[in-house]
């Protein structure tokens, strides 16, 4: 399933959506730019490496430990980056809308560093970098799902040989996605192989994002909602 658009109003601009997106961009611009073994290089230094982070931890080697936020910003594909990207701009602004922009950004972050822990307790002597927002974005999804469950998400469902547009509950939507997550985690449990896809930060990410949704919530928002205007998406 593909979400074109939700049909939530917001009360403001989701500048700090649009300003995540544009760093996501920039940095990937930059990783085109690079010759093929400067942008292995960059991304062996910079993406996460779970057995690498291990062993930094007695402190020899500094540059790992800040990997699990710069790992965050790199993209392996033209696909990956846009993918990621389009699940944030379509239920990202809702979220800093009813969070604000402080808390949103802490939920950004804190989820996406919740989703590589995730990864790292499901493989932590892999030698492969880990790179991606997907994990932040996940807990995006995750905090959309807590605050919006009735919200409508108008979606690309395959049918057959075809696609169809549908409006789709939120909820049924986010479920519907974190459930192939699961399956394709305990797909890769079961020897399985995870297509380079790093599925228990999806997981990970995802779950911290319904805990934080609730934690962050401003208590005034959430008894008495103010008016929304239109998005302008």
């Amino acid at each position: 399933m593909i979400p074109v658009r939700d049909l939530l109003p917001t009360r403001r601009r989701p500048v700090l959506t649009w300003a995540l997106i544009a760093l996501n961009a920039v940095v990937f611009v930059y990783e085109l730019v690079l010759e093929p073994d400067a942008l292995e290089q960059l991304v062996h230094l910079w993406g996460l490496v779970p057995l690498r982070f291990v062993e930094a931890l007695d402190g020899s080697d500094p540059q790992a430990l800040l990997t699990p936020l710069s790992s965050m910003f790199l993209h392996g594909s033209w696909l990956h980056v846009i993918g990621n990207l389009w699940f944030l701009q379509v239920f990202g602004d809702n979220v800093e809308d009813d969070l604000g922009r402080g808390r949103y950004l802490l939920l950004y972050v804190a989820t996406g560093l919740a989703a590589v822990a995730a990864q790292m307790v499901a493989d932590p002597t892999s030698k492969l970098p880990m790179v991606g927002a997907s994990g932040a974005i996940s807990g995006v999804l995750g905090a959309y799902l807590v605050l919006h469950p009735r919200a409508r998400v108008v979606t690309l469902v395959p049918i057959v040989i075809f696609f169809h547009l549908m409006e789709l509950p939120a909820g049924v939507f986010v479920l519907v996605w974190f459930a192939m997550q699961l399956v394709n985690a305990f797909g890769v449990l079961g020897g399985a192989g995870g297509g380079g896809v790093a599925w228990f930060a999806h997981l990970g990410g995802f779950l911290a994002g319904l805990v934080l949704a609730y934690a962050l919530l401003p208590r005034q928002r959430a008894k008495k909602p103010a008016p929304r205007r239109a998005s302008s998406r």
